[in-house]
């Protein structure tokens, strides 16, 4: 891939997940995709095989904050298969709490779609905005 493709596959990542458009994202992932969550019980946080347990995976955020936004976005192709975006992740948690953290994607291609979506994001815990 080339510097302008990948960053435009990272930009359409982003924009898909900010109008919450399941089958947009899941279109830029390869069917064999990884899902590497940015919490979870396992070293990697928790990882996800395959369409199905990844689709499941990205719907279930996207239940758990309605409103999530992934704002500020910058994107950098490392190599011709390998990019990084970075984003600001704002939403309301279904108890009322407020999230606002920073975080990045580490993403690897092949075929001109992403292979494996790795997430870190920093340990705020949300908050309470009514206060």
């Amino acid at each position: 891939m080339t510097d302008p493709d990948l960053l435009e596959l990272l930009n359409r990542h982003t924009e898909a997940w900010n109008r919450h458009d399941l089958d947009a994202v899941m279109d830029l992932f390869v069917d064999d995709c990884v899902f590497e969550a940015s919490g979870g019980d396992e070293v990697c946080g928790k990882r996800y095989q395959g369409h199905v347990e990844v689709r499941q995976a990205f719907a279930e955020v996207f239940e758990s904050m309605p409103d999530a936004n992934w704002g500020n976005g910058r994107h950098y192709g490392l190599a011709p298969d390998y990019g990084v975006s970075e984003w600001t992740l704002t939403g309301t948690m279904s108890d009322g709490r407020r999230l606002e953290v920073n975080g990045c994607d580490f993403l690897t291609v092949r075929d001109g779609k992403i292979l494996i979506k790795n997430a870190f994001r920093k340990q705020r815990p949300p908050f309470d905005s009514r206060q």
